[in-house]
């Protein structure tokens, strides 16, 4: 059995213990009851219903016998393992904090475990320890201000007796860190900083003054990024954390630094000592980053042999279309190749570490079109290692992007820049999951999918690869060569990782059903799924289970728009309604009221809307507020008629081009 690097065998055994399966992260399961010979036998065991969540990010946890995960609001469920049942949920009550839902759609990608405490961290930025057995609040730690822009979708790591977490908030300038705190009391041990602050924050702690000289002008207030939303791994044998941090904001290193600079730590690969917190290394991806790329998806230790030696390597393939090997005792590259479609860079120089950028590429001349866009090549989902075939698994996908300083008339910029997608060749919005040989630097074999934003991968002993898909499929491939052995019709698109354990003698795999998290080009993210139209759930597996879903509604690709016929669309104003809309309601309907379904309705679809009174009380008085939908009081009633008038020209443009109104 293959080595983690970390002394231990790789991967999670019975249990399912942590992110990824454990301490490496590698999404290995040493379970070997379901093998590719038996793998047609898969069927499904139990499923729970999980009424009003959303998009569902998050892999279970399972640790003797129950299963432990986070909903769309941060709603922490235990449910037993062998049946099904609900033992208790926690739920944190995002919703009394209506700031930070009106900044970010709602998501939470999991939750830890460390000795009989389950550790979950909040939208509004709570991180919260509660008893495994019973849920009981145990204490809860504000990780974030309040008041500020930072939020939390990510998901805790234990280790040492601490518990770490990170933040998000970059796109709009949020300053990056992570706060560790004790697993007992909650009270902060150390905190690390991403970027740098002010000359007088920075004063005395060597990473920073190092950092800052990085930087120019007076960055701390124009606005900095690199906060780590997500990939934290944990390194037992050099007792060091490593993060992966995310991209700049604003996004034109001109504005944020106008006389150059690297910009550490943006889109960087960071060690910590994880005792004190202290800088070990870094290793930096995109150098004064410009495209709102970031190494925040999933990192995986692992010992390769490479050119006849035994090395202890990191392996992450960030957003930007490169996968990175590197020494993880000295953070030095080891080697780097292109995933898929890369343009922005002909290569990384293995001598300086830094890419060879193609160029034009950095919108000189006020625009440049490059592949990935910031949906990256490789994004959260998480990719697997198996140490049986040696071969890593990648939810990939290829999408371009034109980037603009130069607006179009119908185009509305942010932070300076416009984005807009850009089609070029058959692959173009699609996915694929891609089995990449790390030593080698190459593919070993790849299944394309008719859609993007699939589920992340699980890999297992019996020779497996498991991963959901945005067809609502979830299926099972052979992880030698690829091929199809099993697939189960979940009734909606998977985004989560699935993940195995076993109880009662018997392997199981288990898989969160919610598709959504990203509305970033929404017809480009468009696979049918209508929001509220099909059940989320929890399906767990095994060989010859006999469970049965009930019917639920297929995809539907069409725009049901809801008209009233004597309403009179006032064109003066839609412009500023399109403003009011973009910078209040897109984040979570969608970019000019195109939505895919998550993680709020169409507007274009709803009879709510219909109703300027409904629409009025939703907006001031908080009516959905328990949903999810926030209050915004600020709105003056003539912004709220701007908007109104906005929804209803869209809802009726859309029944023009051949839905008929419902």
């Amino acid at each position: 059995m293959a080595d983690s690097g970390s002394g231990k065998a790789t991967g999670a055994g019975s249990d399912w213990p942590g992110h990824a399966g454990g301490p490496d992260e590698s999404g290995y399961s040493r379970l070997d009851e379901i093998t590719a010979a038996n793998a047609g036998r898969l069927g499904l065991a139990w499923y729970l219903d999980l009424p009003g969540e959303v998009a569902l990010e998050a892999t279970p946890l399972a640790v003797d016998g129950v299963l432990y995960f986070t909903g769309s609001y941060s709603t922490v469920f235990a449910v037993d393992a062998r049946s099904g049942e609900l033992l208790w949920k926690h739920d944190p009550e995002v919703w009394r904090h209506p700031g930070k839902v009106k900044i970010v759609f709602a998501v939470n990608r999991g939750c830890a475990y460390a000795d009989g405490r389950i550790f979950s961290a909040t939208l509004d930025g709570r991180l919260i320890a509660l008893d495994a057995g019973s849920g009981e609040l145990l204490w809860t730690a504000q990780t974030v201000d309040p008041d500020d822009m930072h939020t939390i979708t990510g998901a805790p790591r234990t280790f040492n007796g601490k518990v770490i977490i990170g933040n998000g908030g970059g796109d709009y300038g949020q300053r990056g860190y992570v706060t560790a705190y004790d697993q007992k009391t909650g009270k902060q041990a150390w905190r690390f900083y991403t970027v740098p602050g002010s000359p007088e924050e920075n004063a005395g702690d060597p990473a920073m003054e190092r950092a800052a000289e990085t930087w120019t002008g007076e960055y701390w207030k124009t606005g900095t990024g690199g906060t780590v939303w997500h990939g934290m791994t944990f390194d037992p044998e050099f007792n060091r954390i490593y993060l992966g941090t995310g991209n700049s904001g604003p996004y034109d290193p001109s504005v944020r630094s106008p006389g150059g600079g690297d910009n550490l730590y943006l889109a960087s690969i960071v060690a910590l000592d994880a005792d004190t917190g202290e800088y070990a290394w870094h290793y930096q991806v995109n150098p004064r980053e410009a495209w709102d790329y970031k190494a925040t998806p999933n990192m995986i230790l692992a010992t390769l042999e490479i050119d006849g030696k035994s090395r202890k390597v990191l392996m992450q393939a960030p957003t930007n279309g490169f996968f990175y090997v590197l020494d993880r005792e000295t953070g030095k590259l080891v080697s780097a190749e292109k995933l898929g479609k890369v343009t922005w860079a002909q290569s990384i120089d293995l001598e300086t570490g830094r890419p060879v950028e193609n160029p034009d590429i950095r919108y000189e001349n006020g625009e440049t079109i490059l592949w990935p866009s910031p949906l990256g090549a490789h994004n959260w989902q998480d990719m697997a290692f198996s140490p049986k075939t040696g071969l890593v698994y990648i939810p990939y996908q290829q999408v371009g992007v034109r980037f603009s300083k130069k607006p179009r008339p119908d185009e509305i910029s942010f932070a300076g820049l416009t984005q807009s997608v850009v089609i070029a060749d058959e692959n173009d919005n699609k996915g694929a999951l891609i089995a990449w040989d790390p030593v080698r630097q190459e593919p070993r074999w790849r299944v394309q999918h008719d859609l993007l934003w699939n589920g992340g991968a699980l890999a297992t002993a019996g020779n497996l690869v498991f991963q959901g898909g945005a067809d609502g499929y979830l299926s099972a491939y052979d992880a030698t060569n690829g091929k199809r052995l099993w697939r189960f019709n979940a009734g909606l698109g998977i985004i989560a990782s699935p993940m195995s354990y076993e109880a009662g003698g018997h392997q199981y795999v288990s898989v969160l059903v919610g598709y959504g998290g990203n509305t970033w080009g929404e017809d480009v993210l468009n696979a049918g799924w209508k929001y509220g139209a099909q059940p989320r759930r929890l399906l767990t597996f095994r060989l010859d289970g006999e469970a049965t879903l009930p019917p639920s509604a297929p995809a539907d690709f069409a725009v049901h728009p809801v008209d009233d016929p004597d309403y009179r669309v006032n064109r003066a104003t839609l412009a500023e309604g399109r403003t009011v809309f973009t910078w209040n309601c897109a984040i979570c309907h969608g970019v000019d009221a195109v939505s895919s379904g998550f993680p709020a309705p169409d507007l274009r679809e709803s009879a709510l809307a219909l109703s300027r009174e409904d629409f009025g009380k939703v907006l001031h008085e908080g009516l959905l507020v328990k949903r999810g939908m926030p209050r915004f009081e600020t709105l003056t009633q003539d912004q709220v008629d701007l908007l109104y008038n906005f929804i209803r020209s869209r809802a009726r443009e859309a029944g023009r081009k051949g839905a008929p109104p419902a």
